[in-house]
This record gives C-alpha cells, structure tokens and sequence, in this order.
C-alpha cells in the first residue's frame, strides 16, 4: 500500500506537530509541551475518528495550506471561526471533510481564536520522544525533527487514511467566553500585599502581543510586591502566573520552564488554560479565584468532557 503524506505547501509559521503532551518529564528539566487547547484539539481528532489524544497539526492566527498524496484523507479543522475550504469549497464548522491527492487545503484565520488543529484520520505518525510525539521546539524535541514545520515538509499519516463517513460533532453549546479565568491563588501570594492580591482580581487585564506558547504577557495595574520580587527557584506549571519586578503578570503556558524564580500570585486551573490561551492580543480579561477543591472537581469535569468528545461525533 502506497504510503499516505501530509504535505506543507504554505505553512503557518506557527505550525508543529502536538499531542497531549509529556507526562512525568518535568522533573527532569524537561518541559511537557502539548496543544495549547485540549479540548479542541480533541474535538478535531473526533471529527475526523481519531483518539482524542492522536497527533495533529497545531497552527496559530491561520493554518496556511496543506496537501495529501498516497491516498485520500479525512481532515478538519477545530479551534475557533478558522476559515477552511478545499480547492475553494468552503468546509462547515465542526464538519469534516476528505482531502483527496491533487487538492489543496486552505486555512485562514479566526475573529474568535488564536489557536487552530487540523487533524488527519490516522493521526501524524512521526516518532514518539520521551512518550509523545509534541514538539517542543526550544529542545529540539518531538514532531518533525523538533522543529516548527516548514513548505516542503511531509508527514506520515496513518493509512486507511480516508477510513469512514463524514462526521459532525453534537455537543453541547461551550460557556461564556467572557467568563472570568478562573484561578486557584498562590503558592508564593504572601509575596504581594492584600491590596494587590485585590487589584489582581478585581481589575482587567490585556494579553499583549508579547505571547507565544511559552506564555502571555498581560497589561494592567502593576501588582506590588511585599517581600520582593525574587524566589528561591521553585516549579513552574502551565498556567503559573509569575509577577517580575515590573509588576506585569506574565502566564506561562505549555512550553513555559520547569523552575522559575519570579513569585507566582496564583496558577490557572487545567479546566480554563485553553479558553485563556485562545486569548487574542489586545483581549481584555477578568481572573476569579476559587478554591483548591473547587479546581480539582473542575479539572475531573474537565478530563471526562475531553476524553468523551468522540462519542459525541455522529456521522453527517
């Protein structure tokens, strides 16, 4: 059987290969990388049959445009308003559709998002690293050769490529999108004064185009600190928030170090990390705090919701 590529006529200079990322490999100095948004890239793989957890193309602000040869493929695209079309025939929203050898794919940008999947029936079968096939591109880690993906670059995808029917996904309408972030406060929040800690979530926020998947640079009051502005370095969390001297959060996020010697005034909980990092620069936000036990009940919803996204695909 004639191997099946993905190729990258025009990529978006953002793209790389993600999955769920590493698990356990941050003791070790080793960051887990992942996609920036689980849950639409979850959604994605369910529209084209995949396991949730399979490999696709991560993109940010336009995916650019993409080619198959060896054999059709089913493809789609998830992450927001991502204006998809093959040849020029426009794919419906949560839809999916077969790429056939010969055919282009063309992906734009979103009003509504920063981050786009398109994933592959079959999944990207590039090599495992440390137990996921994520780029990390500061190590040279994962995905193609470690690297962000370039024209020119084919992918192996896993054969019968185009495997099924057409499917849709039901699921239930997602929250407000204005909704606050919500954070768990901490654990260096002794390091700011009370007055901060109530600036900090009674005031708005911009992401500023200082982002990438390292983390976010936010713009607004300056939090004062109480003990200065230097740690002993301790761990560092997708969705550690670290305030520098400046004063200026900065949320780090999927790529972010594993140790950071900045005082962190609370962490995003796994349950809104891929909402905020959907986040445009320029957008403006409201952080909320709840407690510990409320983000570990949230975060439990939050898997189960992930993990049954292709049961709620149906075919079209």
């Amino acid at each position: 059987m004639t191997a099946a590529l993905l190729h990258a006529v025009a990529p978006s200079p953002f793209s790389t290969v993600q999955d769920f990322g590493r698990v356990g490999w941050r003791r070790f100095g080793v960051t887990g990388a992942g996609a920036m948004d689980i849950e639409s890239h979850a959604v994605a793989n369910a529209l084209v049959g995949n396991a949730v957890e399979a490999a696709t193309i991560e993109f940010a602000h336009g995916g650019g445009e993409w080619a198959i040869s060896g054999a059709p493929a089913r493809i789609a695209v998830a992450g927001g308003s991502f204006a998809a079309s093959i040849d020029g025939r426009a794919i419906p929203d949560g839809s999916s559709a077969v790429l056939r050898p010969g055919e282009r794919l063309q992906i734009g940008g979103a009003r509504d998002a920063v981050w786009g999947y398109l994933a592959v029936s079959g999944g990207i079968r590039v090599e495992r690293e440390l137990g996921s096939r994520a780029t990390y591109v500061r190590a040279g880690i994962g995905g193609l050769d470690g690297r962000k993906l370039e024209a020119g670059d084919a992918l192996p995808i896993q054969p019968p490529a185009a495997a099924g029917p057409e499917r849709r996904l039901d699921r239930p309408s997602p929250g407000d999108p204005a909704a606050p972030i919500r954070v768990v406060l901490g654990p260096q929040d002794d390091y700011f004064t009370a007055e901060s800690i109530a600036v900090f979530l009674g005031s708005l926020y911009q992401v500023t185009w200082q982002a990438d998947r390292m983390g976010y640079r936010l713009d607004g009051p300056p939090l004062e600190h109480s003990r200065g502005f230097n740690i002993v370095s301790d761990a560092i969390l997708p969705g550690s928030i670290q305030v520098p001297g400046n004063g200026k959060p900065i949320v780090l996020l999927r790529d972010a170090q594993t140790t950071g010697g900045y005082p962190k005034v609370a962490t995003i909980i796994s349950a809104d990390l891929g909402r905020f990092a959907q986040l445009r620069p320029l957008s403006q936000m409201r952080f909320a705090a709840v407690t510990p036990e409320a983000a570990q009940l949230l975060r439990r919803e939050f898997i189960t919701r992930v993990q049954a996204t292709g049961l709620h695909a149906r075919a079209g």
